[in-house]
């Protein structure tokens, strides 16, 4: 058996077909396995969430159904336990997100590669594909340091996010080379290019909540914390909601932040007509802080259309509830999403009508398997983009393994 990528999926592959007996070799470009698992969750490695299954799959905007009979094989309590079984203590965090106990991303790919070498496996580092042809009921996989062929094949080269890490979009390559379509690559969990000032850039959110409408139409509305940067925002909100407006075009689109999503706008008026009450001699500017971030004042009272210089007492009724509804929606135009190359997963990839779910055969080619983000499938953030690579990469690696053996 031959897997190409030794990502996530590519790894998990590995291990699931040596332990049904087959012979496995993985082809990889970088000089190390596991580059993408290296950086992600910040480089702790979210590797799964504790979620129960209803909840797990709301969290797979494209295409959920897919993967319900490879999590079923390998699902999240099954991953959990493949990694304490083999010697990397595991712990939960808010929001359900599984971590090493050690909070090293390191621990989760040196067990992968480990257990590939207790297992008899082999990965072959700096090896990068040029031509995958197929002769004599054999995948021949020529590349720049030598000839591998083998009657299965496993595709787990990743998208075309994070570059560097190696996901270059090699694998759709071959897929097309087989037949395969190819969903037009989108970044997911990206930030958001908005019409915020870039004097905003750095400041962090907690509990706000992040709506998102287009025409009037709101298509997103989450709880939560998010950031600005020098092009717009981004954050674990913000992130999610990618995943969502990245399969529309981005066009009269409206990002509305409430700053006190606890306070409606009765309790809120209340609120600042205490705070105005004891600082009646004061500006509004150094009024404001009172209630939110310094930095924010700026921007919500010319949002409001009053001046930052004007005193307390002179706030008129009408503009106290003008700022009233800007911090309950405190509103930007959405741009754009950055760059898929600084995505941290991609949209799209090869058509999940053209590979078997359960055993993520291809339906066009006998032999050709797939797993994990090289097929049209994505996830929110906090651990089921992983889960779902080691789960499409444990059956893929078993079924693959059935017709070697």
């Amino acid at each position: 058996m031959l897997v190409i990528g030794a990502g996530a999926a590519g790894l998990m592959a590995a291990i699931s077909g040596l332990n049904n007996g087959a012979k496995v070799v993985i082809l990889e470009r970088n000089e190390k396995a596991g580059k993408k698992i290296y950086i992600s969750g910040k480089g702790r490695c979210n590797l799964t969430n504790v979620a129960d299954k209803n909840e797990f799959f709301s969290n797979i905007p494209t295409n959920p159904k897919f993967l319900y009979s490879a999590f079923n094989f390998f699902d999240n309590a099954k991953v959990q336990a493949f990694f304490q079984d083999h010697g990397v203590p595991l712990k939960v965090e808010r929001g359900g997100r599984v971590f090493p106990v050690s909070d090293k991303a390191s621990d989760v790919t040196d067990c992968l590669v480990k257990q590939i070498k207790i297992l008899g496996g082999e990965i072959v580092y700096n090896t990068r594909v040029d031509v995958v042809e197929y002769d004599d009921d054999r995948f021949v996989v020529y590349t720049d340091n030598g000839v591998y062929a083998d009657t299965e094949l496993i595709i787990a080269t990743g998208g075309v996010s994070y570059p560097l890490t190696g996901s270059t979009g090699d694998g759709y390559f071959i897929a097309k080379k087989f037949g395969h379509t190819v969903v037009s690559p989108k970044p997911a969990l990206s930030a958001i290019v908005a019409s915020s000032p870039k004097e905003l850039s750095g400041l962090s959110l907690k509990n706000v909540e992040l709506s998102i409408k287009q025409d009037g139409k709101q298509l997103y509305r989450e709880f939560g914390e998010m950031l600005f940067t020098g092009r717009g925002v981004s954050g674990p909100i913000v992130l999610s909601a990618s995943s969502v407006i990245n399969k529309k075009e981005i066009k009269n689109m409206l990002l509305s932040i409430d700053l006190k999503p606890a306070l409606d706008e009765q309790k809120l008026e209340a609120r600042l007509l205490r705070d105005f009450k004891d600082n009646v001699n004061k500006n509004v500017a150094n009024t404001l802080p009172l209630l939110m971030p310094k930095s924010l004042v700026d921007v919500v009272l010319a949002k409001s259309r009053i001046p930052k210089d004007k005193q307390i007492n002179s706030i008129t009724k009408e503009e106290r509830r003008n700022l009233v509804k800007t911090i309950k929606g405190l509103t930007f135009d959405a741009l754009g999403l950055a760059p898929i190359e600084e995505a941290i997963v991609t949209s799209g990839g090869v058509s999940v009508k053209e590979i078997d779910p359960k055993t993520l055969e291809s339906k066009l080619k006998k032999g050709l398997y797939f797993a994990g983000e090289v097929i049209d499938y994505d996830c929110f953030t906090g651990g089921f983009n992983m889960q779902c690579a080691f789960s499409t990469g444990y059956a893929a690696g078993y079924y693959a393994s059935l017709k070697e053996i």
